[in-house]
């Protein structure tokens, strides 16, 4: 009985989450939630001098999909400009409403479809000069903590640098989901890096592409590692998908 309320209450909170109005009330609870507990932590951030240096100029920020909860706040106070890229269906535009209220533009798409936009609207927004861009490289749909090849391309077309940005806190949550979301709670200690901009050059060979494609998920596994290694024994996963937690 009680696995019947709890299913036919998901199936309706999925109903209404794909209301405009819904998204926008969730949006501005999160907003409220999240500087709450960004102000009641302490933080300890490396490279934030990059981060800074490249707050309004064309640069591509990537960070894991389980990563972006307090990286929102951290753009907003160093009053990064520029675009996030995200999904086109209910979850991507929900996100995009909490992250318009962070002062990020949106790009919507995905790697299911509308990519070829995505590519051509991303690398419009970085040859203008004066914003950057903002993606999970593993997103939207995994496999976890893989690199996939659109922020490359990014790169390649436009010169703009790849910033791997990453974060962990002292009283992590991990979600039970493919990304292993990770929800910081309040009066935590968090550590973040900005990681040293990688530059990729428009002759860049097709094995030499591959290289640096595998040598960034290197240095961005590195990031999170490291980073929860001060604070938890958990080891987030690779290559999970969400057909996994079905």
């Amino acid at each position: 009985m009680k696995k019947s309320i709890k299913k036919r209450f998901r199936r309706f909170f999925r109903f209404i989450y794909g209301w405009g109005v819904i998204q926008w009330f969730l949006a501005i609870v999160y907003y409220v939630l999240i500087w709450f507990v960004y102000f009641t932590s302490t933080k300890e951030i490396k490279g934030l001098e990059i981060l800074r240096k490249y707050a309004r100029k064309p640069a591509i920020f990537v960070f894991w999909h389980g990563r972006t909860m307090m990286l929102s706040p951290v753009i907003a106070i160093n009053r990064v400009r520029g675009y996030a890229i995200a999904d086109n269906r209910k979850d991507g535009r929900a996100i995009a409403k909490m992250e318009k209220l962070f002062g990020l533009k949106t790009i919507y798409g995905s790697s299911a479809g509308g990519g070829v936009n995505v590519l051509k609207r991303g690398i419009n927004v970085l040859n203008k000069g004066k914003d950057c861009l903002a993606l999970s490289p593993d997103g939207p749909r995994g496999p976890s903590m893989r690199f996939h090849d659109g922020a490359l391309y990014f790169a390649k077309m436009t010169g703009a640098p790849i910033i791997p940005v990453c974060y962990s806190c002292s009283r992590p949550w991990f979600l039970n989901r493919w990304d292993r979301y990770l929800l910081m709670k309040p009066f935590s200690v968090m550590a973040g890096t900005v990681g040293e901009p990688i530059f990729i050059d428009r002759k860049t060979s097709i094995e030499d592409f591959e290289k640096i494609r595998k040598n960034l998920e290197d240095i961005m596994v590195k990031q999170a590692y490291d980073l929860d290694k001060k604070f938890t024994d958990f080891r987030v996963e690779q290559d999970l998908t969400p057909e996994i937690f079905k």
